[in-house]
């Protein structure tokens, strides 16, 4: 198991059982530390002042650039794009790339059990350019399978845009061979990395992927950036779709204009400064852990979370053998939130509700689940708490009302 020093993260003083990590994760110290420098000690723009203090925050912001490629194995920084976060960036792709890239006829495939930021934005497309959004069926397990992506594949097909592991039930896709049957049939793989960056080690070289995004919220990182990933040769076609200061060359009043170089063409704007380097922290912090480690830690915590629930006649679970650390459950006879309300009393956070993927109850069949979502911090003692209130969940409505 993973050793860390638990005083990293404060808010762990406040007597609380953290087990909403999908939604988002708590934050070290050293996060917060690294915001507050940049803004205590240089706290200025980036990439447009002459002096010291902005020089410096540009330098910083940059440096981190270089950390997410080094961290996913991009092949240039120029890949990487910061963003507010996972669903700009699938909006930056849908909108700034497909757009132009997709025809009339067209389909892509996503799954039901996609987060709505890798949903929404098709479904806006497709009444935009009249594409075809088709869902792979998933198995019993509510798992991708590829005997089922190589079967729903057609000669219209253009793009595969799913999450790596999906966010309520927590199938872990094989990216690596999806990329192999993508590729082999000229077709574009959009990975929505949101739950697999953080808790796994990402290669988009080895895993051939065409794009990539994820949050740095749910990684240790502030709220409000991201990463949008993108081969070289694919960002060069893609447009902006934010238009202002600091991605143009010049303009001139008789509408000529020159952007910016990538990836600089897609940051209009005051960036997120303190949070890219925020993020960089939380880069840092993860790789001194590392990721395979976290991987394993992670798989361990959910089979032994697994063995505990198992035993308790009063709870359903639907998705015990996915290799993830993400488990959804409910009590029989329970609705799903008043299980949080009541899991909250003995300070347990989990999250309830459909959690961003609503058109997933057409394959699991129930609307609302709660969700536990582990990270390395948790321990067998935090799920021992859970299961001992789990087990006392008889008096549920006296607790809640």
């Amino acid at each position: 198991m993973i050793i860390i020093n638990r005083e990293d993260f404060p808010i762990l003083n406040n007597n609380i059982i953290y087990f909403d990590n999908g939604a988002t994760t708590i934050k070290p110290k050293c996060v917060v530390e690294a915001m507050n420098d940049y803004y205590y000690n240089y706290g200025a723009n980036i990439h447009r002042g002459d002096y010291k203090i902005s020089l410096k925050a540009s330098e910083e912001y940059e440096k981190v650039r270089d950390k997410v490629k080094d961290f996913i194995n991009a092949k240039s920084s120029k890949e990487v794009v910061f963003t507010s976060g996972a669903t700009d960036s699938l909006n930056k792709i849908v909108f700034g790339f497909m757009k132009d890239y997709l025809n009339e006829g067209d389909e892509v495939l996503l799954t039901k059990s996609e987060h709505a930021s890798n949903i929404l934005p098709w479904l806006e497309l497709s009444k935009i350019k009249n594409i075809k959004i088709s869902y792979i069926p998933l198995n019993d397990n509510h798992e991708l399978t590829l005997e089922a992506l190589t079967n729903t594949i057609n000669e219209n097909t253009k793009v595969i845009s799913i999450a790596s592991i999906t966010n309520v039930v927590g199938d872990v896709r094989d990216i690596n061979l999806i990329s192999k049957i993508a590729h082999k049939h000229n077709i574009i793989l959009v990975i929505d990395g949101a739950q697999s960056v953080p808790h796994m080690k990402t290669d988009v070289i080895k895993d051939d992927i065409d794009f990539l995004v994820f949050s740095g919220h749910k990684m240790l990182g502030p709220t409000g950036v991201g990463v949008l990933y993108a081969k070289e040769e694919y960002l060069e076609k893609m447009r902006p779709i934010e238009y202002g200061g600091g991605m143009n060359q010049y303009f001139e009043v008789t509408g000529e204009v020159e952007y910016k170089s990538i990836p600089t063409r897609f940051e209009a704007g005051t960036p997120p400064i303190a949070e890219v380097i925020g993020l960089g922290a939380a880069i840092d912090y993860l790789q001194s852990i590392g990721m395979d480690k976290i991987y394993e830690h992670e798989k361990e915590l959910k089979k032994y979370l697994v063995s505990k629930l198992e035993s308790n006649t009063k709870v359903i679970l639907y998705n015990k053998n996915s290799d993830s650390g993400i488990l959804a459950f409910n009590l029989e006879g329970i609705f799903s939130q008043d299980t949080a309300i009541y899991l909250d009393h003995y300070n347990i956070c989990v999250r309830a509700g459909n959690h961003c993927a609503k058109i997933l109850k057409d394959e699991i069949n129930i609307k609302n689940t709660c969700r536990i979502s582990l990270y390395f911090y948790n321990t067998k003692e935090e799920i021992d708490k859970l299961v001992e209130a789990l087990e006392k969940s008889d008096d549920l409505f006296k607790v809640i009302l």
